[in-house]
């Protein structure tokens, strides 16, 4: 479970990076993304210090996976529409995060994990919720200055 709650923290501050080539992932990572992902168009690559990801699409979809250095799959994540949510995740934000806004919205697949972030801003703050079955709890809160 640390393990899945590091991950996602360093996928969230992942903000920004430059695009490489396929042409510049290992050997281990292609092999694994060919395996998963059979059908899918590779579209970029970014490599951190731990972790590669590769931003793809496939059925139309633009997704992201999330390999370790050996060629591991981490976890897929894509982005989706608050509609998206299931109707308990919905309900829940538009009643008690009402004063806020959605800057981001993903759905996380991994290590036998699934679950959803979002990242909210009002006027004051930024928090960011993860969901715990039919519930939110609150992942990271940062008061504006």
């Amino acid at each position: 479970m640390n393990r899945i709650i590091t991950f996602a923290t360093a996928l969230l501050l992942t903000l920004s990076s430059f695009a490489r080539s396929a042409d510049s992932i290992s050997g281990d990572i292609k092999t694994s993304f060919k395996r998963n992902f059979r059908t899918a168009q590779l579209m970029s690559t970014e490599t951190r210090e731990t972790f590669t990801r590769l931003t793809f699409k496939m059925n139309g979809v633009i997704m992201f996976a999330y390999y370790s250095r050996s060629g591991d799959l981490l976890a897929v994540t894509r982005n989706i529409l608050s509609s998206q949510l299931p109707i308990n995740l919905l309900l829940s934000l538009k009643k008690d995060y009402s004063a806020y806004w959605i800057t981001e919205l993903f759905e996380f697949n991994g290590n036998d994990d699934s679950c959803y972030y979002v990242s909210l801003e009002s006027a004051d703050a930024k928090v960011t919720l993860r969901s715990i079955g039919d519930s939110w709890e609150v992942y990271t809160s940062t008061k504006k200055q």
